[in-house]
């Protein structure tokens, strides 16, 4: 298989790399817009800031040839939030994104002082649907391999791991959960057609994380 992995100067490369060669996999790291629409999945990895990591992306050309991809693409932290229209991130007015799903990034507001931004650390996966969570939450739910709709309930095992002070509301692009406080669901996971995304590091997430990248490569999301 033929994997791409997105370098823009701004994504936890060595670790989706890593967690990529614990499953057997290559992948070529590449900002080569030639490479990576002649692979068969691109990951999206993102850490930081989204006006920087924007700046990077139109430097490169990235931001005119994301959208126009066609494979199974799959952002990761940054890399899902940089596939909405706007975040609150960033200079004064926010920044301007890919807008690839329609969705615009806001900060979180914690009601109490318990509450710290970032919401960093291990939290439970809710809501899950699609392919890309399969084998969590109920696995054997009916129909659930031939249903890509078909709603999960949460096991308490679904745990992955989360750094991040902006985040998705929940809206229809929406294909997972998870809640910070815990009134407060915002979306862990997001899909549009072809473009995936996931809020949490799955290459930190342990033997979650490491289905969810397993789904990613093997499971037909398109």
């Amino acid at each position: 298989m033929n994997i791409a992995v997105i370098d823009y100067q701004g994504g936890n490369v060595q670790s989706v790399l890593f967690a990529l060669e614990r499953l057997g996999m290559n992948a070529t790291l590449t900002s080569d817009p030639a490479v990576i629409r002649r692979a068969d999945r691109v990951l999206f990895p993102g850490e930081g800031e989204a006006s920087s990591a924007m700046q990077s992306l139109r430097a490169a050309g990235l931001d005119k040839v994301l959208p126009t991809l066609t494979q199974p693409f799959l952002g990761i932290c940054l890399g899902m939030q940089l596939l909405g229209r706007h975040s609150a991130e960033g200079p004064a007015g926010g920044t301007e994104l890919l807008g690839m799903l329609p969705f615009d990034v806001v900060r979180f507001a914690p009601p109490d002082a318990a509450h710290k931004v970032p919401h960093m650390g291990w939290n439970n996966l809710h809501d899950l649907q699609t392919l890309l969570f399969a084998g969590l939450g109920n696995p054997t739910a009916p129909n659930f391999e031939s249903d890509s709709h078909h709603l999960l309930a949460p096991t308490a095992a679904d745990y992955v791991y989360f750094v991040h002070s902006y985040y998705a509301p929940v809206g229809d692009y929406t294909i997972a959960q998870a809640s910070y406080p815990a009134s407060q669901p915002f979306s862990a996971g997001v899909r549009y057609r072809n473009f995936y995304g996931v809020q949490f590091h799955v290459e930190k997430s342990g033997p979650v994380g490491e289905q969810i990248l397993k789904n990613f490569l093997t499971a037909n999301l398109t």
